[in-house]
This record gives structure tokens, C-alpha cells and sequence, in this order.
């Protein structure tokens, strides 16, 4: 019998919140009953382990993204877009560790399929569409987006800039002149072969 309170969603919210704590990778069914001051196998009949478990805070972290990236981008295009995007994407890591990481979490391809990642890829494409990027340019771009953003933001919660000058914040604001620039002036396809 299901423990009164204990649901899916409120397990999935503990866990979002238990991994901004300890980090998504030391979260568990064990650790959340623990939480919860219950026995694991009470969670069992919500969860099917510690992988469902993981999931469920990836797609709830997805979610939760895609809201802020959402808002944040209404009436913006070019530069403007791009930069508020980018901001949701840190902004997001250094509130909710945890929850960040789990953005990051590899999904099967039916479960990512439905899940709000989709409408990163929709938001970002909408994004590059105002620099005039078509296929196969785009993908091309939308994976350079997003290894720029997760490489800045992992490498700065990791310490990785504070050591030297110049401030993390210019660096970040060059990074977005950057990658304007890039976009606006985009390469052609190169013509030699490797």
C-alpha cells in the first residue's frame, strides 16, 4: 500500500531538491527514503528504482528550463534572444546545481522524445532562424549553443575562472559578442576534405 502524501511528482520534486544539495549523481531511492523517514520498499510502489528516480528529476528539471527559457525569450530575436537564453541556462546551474546536472542526464530516445527537451531544441532553432541559419547550418549551430553554454557554465562552477583575470562575467558577456558575431557571419560548408 502506497504511504498517504508519497506521490510520484512529490518524490520527483524531493529528489530535484535533494540533488541541488548532495549532487545528482549521490541521489538514490535509499537516500530520498531516508528523507522521507520511510523504508525503501514503501518508494518502490512510486518508483521503479534509482535510474526511474533520475529521470523523473531530469524531466522535471527540463520542464522547469524550458518555462524559464520560455518567458525569457518572449519579444526577443537576435542577440537579445541568444543572451537570454544563454543567461537562463547559468542562471539555472548556479540556483539548482543538481537540477542542472540532471538537465544533462541521457534520457531513452522514446522518453526524450516527449520530454520538454524537444522545446530547448524548438527554442533555440527559433533563435537561429533570426540569423538566417538553414539545414544542415542550424544543427550545426544548435550543438555549438549548447556546448558553449553547458562547457562555460560546467567549467565555472567548477572554479575553473576564478583564479585568474579577466572577471567571469566579462568573459561571459565576450563569449555572447562571440558567438553573435559567429552566427551573424556564419561559414560556408568547407570544400577540402581531411
Amino acid at each position: 500500500m502506497a504511504r498517504v502524501g508519497l506521490t510520484v511528482d512529490r518524490l520527483a520534486r524531493a529528489g530535484a531538491e535533494l540533488a541541488d544539495e548532495v549532487g545528482f549523481e549521490h541521489v538514490t531511492v535509499s537516500e530520498l527514503a531516508r528523507r522521507f523517514d520511510v523504508k525503501v520498499a514503501s518508494l518502490y510502489s512510486h518508483l521503479k528504482n534509482s535510474r526511474d528516480l533520475k529521470t523523473r528529476i531530469a524531466l522535471l528539471a527540463l520542464e522547469e528550463l524550458a518555462d524559464r527559457a520560455a518567458d525569457a525569450l518572449a519579444g526577443r530575436a537576435g542577440k537579445d534572444a541568444l543572451i537570454a537564453l544563454a543567461n537562463v541556462y547559468r542562471d539555472y546551474a548556479r540556483a539548482h546545481p543538481g537540477r542542472y546536472a540532471a538537465a544533462q542526464f541521457r534520457l531513452d530516445p522514446e522518453t526524450a522524445a516527449a520530454s520538454a527537451g524537444v522545446k530547448h531544441a524548438q527554442m533555440t532553432r527559433a533563435i537561429l532562424r533570426g540569423y538566417n541559419l538553414t539545414e544542415p547550418d542550424q544543427t550545426h549551430a544548435v550543438r555549438l549553443l549548447g556546448s558553449v553554454f553547458h562547457g562555460y557554465v560546467t567549467l565555472e562552477m567548477g572554479g575553473g575562472f576564478s583564479h585568474s583575470a579577466p572577471d567571469s562575467e566579462e568573459t561571459w558577456s565576450r563569449t555572447m559578442d562571440a558567438l553573435d558575431a559567429l552566427l551573424r557571419s556564419w561559414p560556408a560548408p568547407s570544400t577540402t576534405t581531411g
